[in-house]
């Protein structure tokens, strides 16, 4: 049965559910409306026959009873004595045999009543007797008035027979019209799966049709846009950073390839160390491009990002002075007091060696890097004395394989990648990379916000929990 209904589309299931809910609900409704028509009607004439019994009761005690005794039609009256004689009936009630049994008699209190077959009186149906007490205490007299419920039967059936003709038809007209309504309200899920299978089979390119209504399917509708949007864009740079690596990866296997295929053909006196050197060159130019591939491709899937990621106390003018030790022309200016910090040590140093590097390959005399202190954050500064950038092109050249002069940085073993590097290593670290002017030349700097580790009360090592200040 569930697999049945899997296999309905969501319109025709919806329209079972609530079409089983209205029926359920009617059917309960109708349940109740007549159990709470009986219950009154059945109040009501216990009522009239126990109003009818005090009028009679009345005449007995003022000793005015007259027989036959003047009722209603479909009711009768029997007064009865101690010893069960009729004492005085209506018109229409026997004159020798009581209403009751006398096991009825006694087991009815005064006052209430009880249904019993109305063939026993020569009525249709049922009847509802009540019974009252009147008269002195030394010789009581008892009152039985017998209402007929013949009409209450057939007005509680004709009730259930036009509920039972018209809930199913109501329960229909109602179905067709939930159809339609449903059908109306899932148009736009169609629209948007029609659309997306356009998208997908790639004979429209674009957006989702968006409804003019701003509820669920709207919202939904934009989401998706924006889930095709990124998706594009990630598409797009993938294509362009495959296009990009495959580009810069040919340029030094060309390189080796040629040379490897000229030292063939030269003599055996030839000096194969220095061949040895280039293509060395060449393999070392080839290994760092792939590995700032590799750490972007990482960065872009997530993998850079908490996993792996070994977090030191570091103080951040030793390491910047360790790095900048491995470049003659650069001159390090250390901060005045300790700059501790948490990081990851071997991404720091990534980053000072790419601006280190990007710094010497264009100065022309000097390159200089400081660390200080600013308020809450410690600043890391390169700059050097080069042509420096545009203003227009200092968003541009965080981009990857970006470069201004493809010449010149091919030449001198660039690959537009190292900038692309320090901007996505800086963010890791949630801080932020900023380039100017410094006079004639580039300043960069590099803002980290400060964090320290929080020790425990106790504890000989740092905790793993990182707090900023």
């Amino acid at each position: 049965m569930r697999r049945r209904l899997r296999e309905l589309s969501l319109r025709a299931r919806l329209l079972l559910i609530s079409a089983a809910a209205l029926a359920f609900g009617l059917a309960a409704g109708g349940v109740l409306l007549l159990t709470v028509l009986t219950f009154a009607q059945g109040r009501a004439v216990h009522a009239e026959a126990l109003e009818t019994a005090r009028g009679v009761a009345r005449l007995v005690d003022q000793n005015q009873l007259t027989d036959p005794i003047p009722v209603t039609p479909g009711v009768q009256v029997q007064v009865i004595d101690e010893q069960s004689r009729v004492r005085a009936v209506s018109a229409t009630a026997d004159r020798l045999v009581p209403i009751l049994y006398d096991d009825e008699l006694r087991d009815l209190p005064d006052g209430d009543g009880v249904m019993i077959p109305g063939k026993r009186i020569g009525f249709d149906g049922g009847a509802w007797v009540v019974k009252l007490t009147a008269g002195p205490p030394t010789q009581p007299w008892r009152i039985l008035v017998a209402r007929s419920t013949s009409q209450l039967t057939q007005g509680v059936h004709l009730l259930r027979v036009t509920l039972l003709i018209a809930f199913p038809l109501l329960v229909a007209l109602l179905a067709a019209g939930l159809w339609r309504a449903l059908g109306a309200a899932l148009r736009p899920v169609d629209a948007l799966r029609a659309g997306a299978e356009e998208i997908t089979g790639g004979t429209r390119a674009g957006r989702l049709p968006v409804p003019d209504s701003r509820d669920e399917i709207g919202r939904l509708a934009i989401t998706l846009n924006d889930m095709l949007h990124r998706l594009d864009t990630a598409r797009a740079r993938q294509r362009a950073f495959v296009a990009d690596a495959a580009h810069e990866l040919r340029s030094p296997l060309t390189n080796m390839r040629t040379e490897l295929e000229v030292a063939q053909r030269l003599p055996d006196d030839t000096d194969w160390p220095a061949l040895t050197d280039d293509l060395l060159a060449d393999v070392q130019r080839l290994s760092r491009l792939v590995d700032d591939l590799l750490l972007l491709a990482r960065s872009d899937d997530g993998a850079g990002r908490g996993v792996s990621r070994r977090l030191e106390e570091v103080d951040l003018g030793q390491l910047v002075g360790e790095v900048a030790a491995r470049y003659p022309e650069v001159r390090h200016v250390d901060a005045a007091e300790p700059l501790p910090l948490v990081a990851e040590p071997d991404a720091l140093a990534r980053v000072v060696a790419n601006l280190l590097d990007n710094a010497c390959r264009h100065r022309r005399s000097s390159v200089t890097v400081s660390t200080a202190a600013a308020g809450p954050d410690l600043l890391v500064v390169v700059t050097d004395d080069g042509p420096g950038i545009p203003a227009e092109d200092r968003e541009r050249v965080f981009d990857r394989f970006t470069r201004l002069d493809d010449a010149r940085a091919r030449d001198a073993g660039g690959s537009g990648l190292g900038l692309a590097i320090v901007q996505e290593l800086v963010r890791r670290h949630g801080g932020s990379v900023t380039l100017g002017d410094a006079g004639p030349g580039l300043r960069v700097e590099v803002r980290l916000p400060r964090r320290e580790r929080v020790r425990r009360p106790g504890e000989a090592r740092p905790a793993d929990v990182i707090t900023k200040e």
